[in-house]
């Protein structure tokens, strides 16, 4: 800790990875997803939330649950990728904080509060996670290819059903085919988007 970590790594992680729409035909095993998952729950939250909860879509019989509610853009790069994730939120994180904050009262102050509140609460942190998730894939060798575009009532009625977690995005997996990149589009600079005061 306190050393920057190799050059590798963040060519890795953020340099050289790109968002990926094309696959290899190649299978991505059960225990590297559980070794993301391992890995994204180590990232910080508010006071320790982890509102973040993951369905693996890998099955055939699973995708065609998926297809339908995604986006025509969409469908053709999933159906393609050896896994799509779908990361939701938990709206009843604050069910889990005696367990995962036990040194404070926590879930006093969720419970019973407006549903805005832990709408704001639950997404923020659970978005969190979701960025923990894909450096955690990168950092495993994975690729990625985050996504919006989808039917979010659809997906959480079909997927997160008698449960209070909803969508938030969907990421496919795998190892992504490098010759169907483009060119990498702009990002701001320092400048353009931040200040110190």
């Amino acid at each position: 800790m306190g050393r920057p970590i190799f050059a590798e790594c963040l060519d890795q992680i953020f340099l050289k990875a790109r968002t990926h729409t094309k696959w290899q035909d190649r299978p991505v095993a059960d225990d590297l997803l559980r070794r993301i998952v391992d890995l994204t729950v180590l990232g910080p939250t508010s006071a320790n939330q982890s509102p973040a909860r993951f369905v693996f879509v890998k099955s055939p019989e699973a995708k065609l649950r998926l297809i339908p509610l995604l986006s025509e853009g969409n469908r053709a790069k999933t159906l393609a990728a050896p896994v799509c994730a779908i990361i939701g939120y938990d709206m009843k994180f604050y069910d889990h904080l005696p367990r995962l904050f036990p040194h404070e009262n926590a879930k006093a102050w969720f419970e019973g509060k407006g549903a805005s509140v832990l709408e704001t609460t639950a997404l923020r942190n659970g978005t969190l996670q979701g960025a923990y998730f894909i450096i955690a894939a990168r950092a495993l060798g994975l690729d990625t290819g985050p996504m919006s575009g989808f039917d979010q009532a659809g997906v959480d009625l079909e997927f997160f059903a008698g449960t209070p977690v909803k969508s938030n995005f969907i990421c496919n997996l795998g190892y992504g085919d490098p010759a169907a990149l483009r060119p990498r589009l702009p990002r701001f600079v320092f400048d353009e988007i931040s200040a110190i005061v």
